[in-house]
């Protein structure tokens, strides 16, 4: 009777070991879903996921990235939320836009909560930026003659009212102790377009993401004058200093992260925060990541989750200052 009992105890084990395995096992047909359409930010993240996943030997199949447009990734998320929530072979890119516009509601009836955020690899950071010729040398310069005359000082970003270069105008004008929504912005069409108005005098700031104004100003077409990072950044932006080193509190990290649908098992969501974990002490992930011009910051899991509900809060807090 109790060899009986033993060989049923054990036949149990290997069959809820068995299980476990088969649950935590790789996605059989891993995908990337990329909100907007190829070449963009979105379409950037998936292939470091997908590239770096495959190189450091996470998987062995090559991840999908596939395309759906629309609302700068609203459609994607109300698309894995209402048929997709349950898939475990799904991860889907967002950024630190993805919480803003959340934050401003442009995601429809959906919070931050309606999905399961996996995890960042990588980040860009926010930089403000002057002509080459401008008479300011440091943060502390700009904000003082920004707060003697606001009027006097149009603000160039890469996006709309609202947009992330927006926000990062407005902490400037909150760091001048004015008020962001008379702020004059000018809204443009990407970084290309604010350095060339720099250029030609007829902005006198520019809110912009470190990589894409750091050949120009190396270059001396342009002064970066802090960046929005904790600490300083690496290569040629490493004699540039913080915005916090100059005393103000302006952080602003563009993360590039990924969420999965919220009925995804825990053990899919287990598999998959581990695999990110151990790609990313790789050499074939840090090359992947310098390649696009990211910045480390890696947070994984829980700590990523946390990131996000806060970023969202701290989002709806500037927006309603903002009067978004």
């Amino acid at each position: 009777m109790i060899r009986t009992m033993m060989k049923l105890l054990a036949g149990a084990a290997v069959v809820t070991t068995s299980m476990t395995m088969a649950a935590s096992a790789e996605p059989s047909k891993p995908e990337c879903l990329a909100g907007a359409k190829p070449g963009g930010g979105f379409d950037l993240t998936c292939r470091l996921a997908a590239n770096s996943l495959l190189e450091s030997k996470q998987i062995s199949k090559p991840m999908t990235v596939t395309y759906m447009e629309g609302g700068v990734g609203a459609v994607a998320y109300n698309h894995v939320i209402g048929k997709r929530g349950k898939d475990g072979n799904l991860i889907t890119a967002a950024s630190s836009g993805s919480a803003l516009l959340i934050a401003q509601g442009k995601f429809g009836q959906y919070g931050e909560t309606a999905v399961r955020w996996l995890g960042a690899l990588g980040a860009d950071y926010g930089v403000l930026v002057v002509a080459a010729n401008s008479p300011y040398k440091t943060l502390g310069e700009l904000v003082d003659a920004y707060k003697a005359n606001p009027s006097d000082f149009p603000i160039a970003g890469g996006g709309a009212v609202g947009s992330q270069d927006w926000m990062k105008g407005s902490l400037l004008a909150k760091a001048a102790e004015q008020d962001p929504k008379k702020m004059r912005y000018v809204a443009l069409e990407g970084g290309g377009a604010v350095l060339t108005a720099l250029e030609g005098g007829h902005v006198k700031v520019g809110s912009g993401d470190a990589a894409e104004m750091v050949k120009h100003h190396v270059a001396g077409k342009v002064r970066i004058l802090a960046v929005m990072s904790p600490e300083r950044l690496p290569g040629e932006l490493a004699g540039v200093p913080t915005a916090k080193e100059q005393g103000f509190d302006l952080d602003w990290p563009v993360w590039r992260g990924y969420y999965v649908g919220k009925d995804v098992s825990t053990d899919d969501y287990n598999w998959w925060v581990e695999a990110f974990k151990k790609m990313a002490v790789t050499p074939e992930f840090a090359k992947e990541r310098e390649a696009r011009g990211l910045f480390d910051f890696t947070m994984v899991g829980k700590d990523f989750e946390e990131r996000v509900k806060a970023d969202v809060a701290r989002f709806k807090i500037l927006a309603k200052e903002a009067g978004m």
